[in-house]
Formats: structure tokens, sequence, C-alpha cells
């Protein structure tokens, strides 16, 4: 039985669009959806189910960080029998060839959370984006003429980093942070399901350039695009 979304069952679409802000689900559902229809509200965290394209297309907030995400993502898989997880979220800009607002098609994810410590130990595993969801977005993004970056970022648990781990991460070529990707590639794989990332440049980390929440909430539309295409794309036989 899921705790923290009260939908009956079958009203949730086999493929689900996962915003960290709840207020994004609601803004896709009614600029997006065809008859969208609210499922979730228990603690503000909205969920939506409607059709795009013709395909039913669920939308449901996670909250921000891997806990939370984990929470909504093993309820989903679990209890509601999701099939396809794309996460519509942003991310920081850690490295000097990414700018704000790029887009980022996440191949996959590092992590410094203690969420992969405790299920793996010293084992290391590596959570990377399925690879024909990955592929329909590249599609996707191109017949929309949305530029976009395949790319792996890291999901941090810290927000705020006074010891600068970006800086390293960057290094070795990982193009944003945010604080959820991992835990749901994760999960993913754990459920035999599919998922991906796909990210919207909303801060430069090194540079201190930024967006509002407003534009956060509601401007970022380029990767909505992307990733309702790509949702809809699975429903076809």
């Amino acid at each position: 039985m899921s705790i923290h979304i009260n939908a009956k069952e079958g009203a949730i679409a086999p493929a689900v669009l996962l915003p960290g802000d709840p207020l994004r689900a609601a803004f896709i559902a009614e600029h997006f959806l065809e008859n969208p229809v609210c499922y979730n509200q228990v603690r503000g965290m909205f969920g939506y189910t409607g059709t795009y394209q013709g395909a039913p297309v669920s939308v449901q907030g996670t909250g921000m960080g891997q806990p939370s995400l984990s929470i909504y993502v093993n309820e989903l898989f679990r209890f509601y029998g999701v099939r396809t997880a794309i996460r519509i979220g942003t991310c920081g800009a850690i490295h000097q060839s990414t700018k704000v607002r790029d887009v980022i098609l996440a191949i996959g994810a590092c992590s410094d959370s203690a969420i992969l410590t405790q299920r793996f130990g010293i084992l290391h595993f590596a959570p990377t984006a399925d690879f024909g969801l990955l592929e329909a977005a590249h599609q996707a993004a191109d017949r929309e003429g949305i530029a976009h970056i395949v790319a792996p970022v890291v999901s941090s648990d810290l927000f705020y980093d006074d010891n600068e781990n970006w800086k390293l991460w960057a290094k070795y070529g990982v193009r944003g942070v945010e604080m959820e990707t991992a835990e749901l590639y994760t999960l993913a794989a754990k459920f035999d399901r599919k998922a991906l990332a796909i990210l919207t440049v909303s801060d430069h980390i090194a540079t201190g350039e930024t967006t509002t929440a407003e534009e956060r909430q509601t401007s970022f539309t380029a990767m909505m695009k992307i990733a309702l295409e790509t949702a809809a794309a699975q429903a076809v036989p």
C-alpha cells in the first residue's frame, strides 16, 4: 500500500514525469496535458494524469534530494506499475563548457550519497540511464530543434557544499550537479524499469549566474517538451 501517493489503482500512467517541484508538476499538467486529473495532493506533492498526443502520461512531484525522490519512485514502481520514469529538473553547471539554460540528458550520475554506501558497502555501483530512453530523448530534442548535451552529472546530498567538491567532479568531465538522478537510476536498475533525467541548467556554480524561482518553475519548457515526447513514444506499440 502506498503511503505518500493517494491514487486509486489505474490512476497513474505507465510513463511518469518526475519534477522535484510539485508546482512544476501542476504547470505541466495545466499547459501540456489534455484532460489532466489530479490524483495526489498528499503533503502538497501534486500528481496528475492526462494525455499527450493521445498517450497517457502522468506527472508526479518528488521533492528535493535522493531520500525524498526515493520514497515516491519506490511507491510508483512497487504499487502503481510504472515502467518509465523521466526526471525533469534543474542542475547547477560545474563545467566551464556548460552554460545557464543548457539542457542536459544525463547519461550517468555520480554521487557522494551514503544511500549508495548503505546498499553496496565497499562496492561502487554506476547508475546509468536507460539507453532506449536516452536515444528517444536525443531524437526528440533534434526534431524540436532543442540544443542539448549528453553528459554525466553528479547527485550530491549537499546543496551548500563548503568543500567545493564540484571542482573535482568537473575535472573528470561531469557537467552539472543536482540532488536526485543517481537514486532514480539505481531504483530503475533494481526494479528493472526505464529511467532518464533531463535537466536544465538553472545556475552556474563557478560564475554565480543564476535564474529566478519563477523562471525555474515555469520557463524551462524545452526539457518538458523533450520529456513529454519521449514519454509518449513509450506508449507506441
